[in-house]
């Protein structure tokens, strides 16, 4: 039976993985899912099927409308989005979202943000909505990390995104985990937070951080002449290239402020550590929680009288 308490349907799109929300009129979750469907495995033609049928299992009446963020709405994607440029209302992005001809429903995907400065060209998507959801409950102004493969460093000023820089951590991670001459060294599991050597290299990467190159090295030496266990050449790895992040992104930061992290799980639990090594004040919210806060606020901007216009 269509759960009729619907208001509207959010999806968070990325590129390997989506999660959808039944929303409720004051934006309470009635119901969700999450999936690997991600972008990727949506292209060319799988994004309105993959949507319907998830929208299905969850008994979403047939007319229930939807509001889309991430990389459904890039190029090559479901439809393309084009992005807002920098300085960016983050409370307006329901005016620049598209809508999906031809849909079976009224479905719009939000835009992403761009930056244009010669030398600090940069884009996201996803993220702007996370930043949405953090304006609309009251953090109007701040720096904000939001950690992931492409980790963003953000700046705010009454609700507006001023300008992001996008750091390459969680991808270099991976490569060099996989397909660097420090493969065979790093053994498995993700790098300990806790380890003292995470510890250590944050604080060698804050103290010297154009270092970074000469370090990597380092750890496939040390396998070699001390056979340093595999946990905590991973531990290092990761506390380098964290330690490298807060190194550069710091500059950014006025003194005495705190940075708002949007991030969980043990990754947040490193970017904690990181901060905390570097005496940077900090809070912490879920990035789950945002992006769904965000998605409401354009969706009540969207259909203000609960149905579509």
């Amino acid at each position: 039976m269509a759960d009729t308490q619907a208001f509207a349907a959010a999806i968070d799109w990325g590129t390997t993985n989506m999660r959808l929300w039944l929303l409720d009129g004051e934006g309470g979750v009635l119901a969700e899912r999450s999936s690997g469907e991600g972008m990727r495995a949506c292209m060319p033609d799988r994004f309105e099927s993959v949507m319907e049928a998830h929208l299905a299992g969850l008994g979403a009446a047939p007319d229930l409308p939807v509001v889309v963020a991430g990389m459904a709405g890039a190029r090559g994607g479901w439809r393309e989005a084009a992005y807002l440029e920098t300085p960016a209302r983050l409370d307006a992005l329901h005016l620049n979202a598209v809508c999906v001809d031809g849909a079976a429903r009224d479905v719009r995907i939000l835009p992403g943000v761009c930056q244009r400065e010669r030398g600090r060209k940069d884009v996201m998507r996803g993220e702007e909505t996370q930043l949405a959801g953090a304006v609309a409950g009251g953090l109007r102004s701040g720096l904000f990390c939001l950690p992931g493969t492409h980790s963003k460093w953000a700046k705010l000023e009454e609700g507006r995104l001023v300008s992001f820089t996008t750091f390459m951590t969680g991808e270099l991670f991976a490569l060099l985990n996989q397909h660097s001459i420090l493969r065979d060294t790093l053994g498995e599991g993700a790098g300990d937070a806790a380890s003292p050597a995470f510890r250590d290299a944050v604080d060698e990467m804050l103290a010297d951080g154009a270092g970074l190159t000469g370090k990597l090295f380092s750890i496939r030496a040390a396998g070699l002449l001390a056979d340093d266990a595999a946990p905590d050449a991973k531990a290092r790895l990761s506390g380098l290239l964290i330690g490298a992040e807060i190194a550069a992104a710091r500059q950014m930061l006025d003194n005495g402020a705190t940075v708002t992290l949007i991030a969980g799980g043990a990754q947040g639990q490193a970017y904690e550590a990181a901060l905390a090594a570097a005496d940077i004040a900090y809070r912490t919210l879920d990035g789950s929680d945002l992006v769904r806060q965000g998605l409401f606020g354009t969706a009540t901007a969207l259909w203000p009288e609960g149905k579509a216009i």
